[in-house]
């Protein structure tokens, strides 16, 4: 299909952010955001965190529920992760242009590592949640050397290395919190301060382990593949190096940079045109820190895209929130995606979670002249072509579409789990067949059909998916199977899936194992919004959700789903796109028992050359064939044909 025509920036004042500049559609014909519209919307997050400074500037307590380590460590939370925006406001104006950051944050860091002062910090101790703060702050005071580590008073430097060398022999939790330790320490060996390099090293080779080809990591043991690989896994490996200097191993330097470079080949998939990145995985309040990496390659010379695109998918991603009211009306990051919204947090998320969202920032560190702030905008990868993408080492097919922007993510690898026999619990960000950048899973998903097949207990409980089994992936095509067992069971029961793409289309063949008699339920995407309820509509063998803005979400039983029931489940405050959500889904009613075929088609589009026109016919379009041996042909609305061996 057509890439869409590219139209100019929308000037519209945005009111939470009531100092930006005017557009430049000449440098930015995309977005219209230019490097003065970053600096506008550090300042405004900046200025707005006052009110909530404690009298010595050494804690930022911001409204909201607390974390699981308490408004104490809140509260040390919110002046590490701001201090890291501040730094690279600092660092990228050289030390001017930012009217009383410099001295605000001496004074935090003055009084928080003071413990005559009501305000200071707690201490780092085994496993604990400054370990994370204190690598924030060992990074902001690297980039401000100058301007505030340079100039801060003997006693008050002494003091700081004292905090941050709480790190040293301390137990760190085996994930990218290991990099935490090693970026800690390589600050205080820069600054000639007790270190361990046993740690450090440490550290680098854990994340060695970790490494599974083509530009992924896994965040700890198992198969954890979300975008801590981006913010955290790729991103302080270069931030790292460029506080080591030549104490850095150029060999591990290279690799890393390397891994970057393959990563980000991938990476700029992730973002649709419209800006938003794919809604997968934890700590989805970040937001637009999924843009850190994009930046860090260029700082690392560790990039294989264009300036002009790193900017506008970067941009793109800010803006993007920016026009759904991120920051709130007091210019603050609330806990949620676009309005504050829980479930996409954590236990361990407080109220100034969110802004490790300052890593977005990075790109101030480049100066105003470098390329990737003066070449014009290039369109990202969505907004050109149709897209199918198979990434076998995190087990995930993307496929995308020029026409409507989207970017689908096919799950069937990652599920956060520890490696077995750990228990295998079910997340909604993380056990569901696919993701978007136009979609929120159901949270919580204890009963929500969308994007899962499930075997149904008699109270109408399903099963979850659990552990994902990688059965490989292909271009166009990935698989994986599960177990399937019902509550107050023990036996669990095989469904083997393979999912094949097309543009927007997905068919998913499903080999299930179950009792004869039991139902089988499987949903489409869930579709949400905030005006009204999605329009709903059922046919035979088919059911369709419709928000206001045309995204439409359609699902259809291709084989195997005879007398099956096609409904559209409706829901209020489950979805992070919106109030009110709609999930299309199917349900047979009861399995004949052994292994049973089931072939469904899954949609998501805006494209009006989908969805427009009779559903049934649309649904027919797609056409399969299921030979003697148990293949399954498949043909594509557009002619294109593939098949499924048995």
């Amino acid at each position: 299909m057509s890439a869409p025509h590219v139209s100019l920036p929308d000037p519209t004042p945005l009111p939470n952010l009531p100092h930006l500049p005017p557009p430049d559609p000449l440098t930015s014909p995309y977005t219209g955001w230019t490097r003065a519209h970053w600096e506008a919307v550090a300042d405004r997050l900046l200025d707005a965190l006052t009110p909530y400074a404690s009298p010595n500037l050494a804690q930022y307590r911001l409204p909201g529920p607390p974390s699981h380590s308490g408004p104490w460590s809140d509260g040390l939370e919110g002046f590490a992760r701001s201090f890291l925006l501040a730094a690279f406001r600092i660092a990228g104006a050289g030390g001017q242009g930012a009217p009383g950051l410099i001295e605000r944050y001496t004074a935090g860091l003055a009084s928080g590592t003071d413990p005559r002062s009501p305000d200071h910090w707690p201490p780092i101790t085994d496993r604990s949640q400054p370990m994370v703060e204190a690598a924030s702050l060992a990074i902001a005071l690297h980039e401000t050397r100058p301007w505030i580590w340079d100039r801060l008073d003997d006693r008050v430097r002494q003091r700081v290395a004292d905090w941050l060398g709480g790190f040293v022999g301390a137990v760190v939790n085996d994930s990218n919190w290991r990099l935490f330790q090693v970026i800690t320490e390589e600050f205080l060996a820069s600054v000639g301060a007790p270190h361990r390099r046993s740690e450090i090293d440490a550290g680098l080779a854990r994340l060695e382990d970790w490494y599974r080809g083509g530009g992924w990591y896994t965040d700890g043991d198992g198969r954890k593949f979300d975008y801590y690989n981006a913010w955290a896994l790729h991103l302080y490996p270069v931030l790292w190096a460029r506080i080591a200097g030549p104490r850095a191993d150029p060999g591990l330097v290279a690799g890393h940079r390397a891994r970057l470079r393959s990563f980000l080949h991938h990476h700029q998939h992730f973002f649709g045109a419209d800006g938003a990145p794919v809604h997968q995985g934890r700590s989805l309040t970040y937001r637009f820190a999924t843009t850190a990496p994009l930046w860090a390659g260029v700082l690392a010379d560790a990039t294989p895209l264009p300036p002009g695109r790193t900017r506008r998918l970067a941009s793109g991603a800010l803006q993007h929130f920016a026009e759904r009211g991120v920051p709130d009306a007091e210019g603050l990051l609330t806990l949620g995606w676009y309005r504050p919204f829980l479930p996409v947090t954590q236990r361990y998320s407080g109220p100034a979670s969110p802004y490790w969202a300052s890593k977005a920032f990075l790109g101030l560190l480049l100066p105003e002249d470098h390329p990737v702030w003066t070449a014009p905008e290039e369109p990202g990868p969505v907004e050109t072509a149709d897209v199918r993408l198979g990434l076998p080492a995190p087990g995930w097919l993307l496929h995308s579409t020029a026409a409507d922007g989207i970017v689908r993510l096919v799950n069937h690898g990652s599920d956060r789990l520890p490696p077995p026999p750990a228990r295998a619990d079910d997340s909604p960000h993380y056990a569901r067949f696919a993701y978007s950048s136009a979609t929120a899973p159901e949270t919580p998903a204890d009963r929500a059909p969308d994007n899962h097949i499930a075997l149904l207990a008699p109270d109408g409980t399903p099963s979850p998916r659990g552990r994902i089994h990688p059965l490989g992936v292909e271009a166009g095509r990935a698989a994986s199977w599960h177990r399937a067992v019902l509550p107050g069971s023990a036996e669990g029961h095989r469904i083997e899936t393979v999912s094949v793409v097309r543009g927007p289309w997905e068919v998913r063949v499903h080999r299930v194992d179950a009792p004869p008699g039991t139902p089988v339920r499987e949903g489409g995407w869930a579709v949400a919004d905030d005006t009204a309820p999605p329009a709903a509509r059922t046919g035979s063998g088919w059911a369709l959700a419709r928000r206001a803005d045309g995204t439409t979400s359609t699902i259809a039983g291709l084989h195997g789903w005879q007398d099956a029931r096609a409904a559209v489940a409706h829901a209020a405050g489950t979805n992070a796109y919106g109030h009110h959500s709609a999930t299309p889904y199917l349900t047979l009613p009861a399995h004949p028992g052994g292994t049973h075929l089931l072939v469904t088609l899954v949609v998501l589009s805006a494209d009006p050359e989908v969805n427009d026109g009779d559903p049934h016919a649309r649904c027919s379009g797609t056409r399969v064939r299921v030979t003697g041996a148990g293949e399954v042909e498949i043909r594509f609305p557009d002619g294109t044909r593939d098949r499924v061996p048995r």
